[in-house]
């Protein structure tokens, strides 16, 4: 997900850039190469799913797994 935890200073991109050699944003983008939309997830992407179960619209979902990964995990 699109946060200080992956993108910001100390984060996730940065550590395995320092490890590797690679630049954080190179680790950054080989983190979403190859999957559908190329980017990560933002906060609101997965506010808005929430927002939506939790409304009278999702009434009948019961049970369900929702991944918010942009076709990173290409099971159903």
């Amino acid at each position: 997900m699109l946060t200080d935890l992956w993108l910001g200073e100390g984060g996730v991109a940065e550590v395995i850039g320092k490890a590797s050699g690679a630049s954080p944003q190179e680790v950054a983008d080989g983190a979403v190469f190859g999957t559908p939309t190329g980017r990560f997830t933002t906060p609101d992407e997965v506010a808005d799913l929430t927002l939506f179960l939790a409304s009278d619209r999702a009434a009948n979902i019961a049970g369900a797994d929702m991944t918010i990964d942009g076709g990173f995990i290409t099971t159903v």
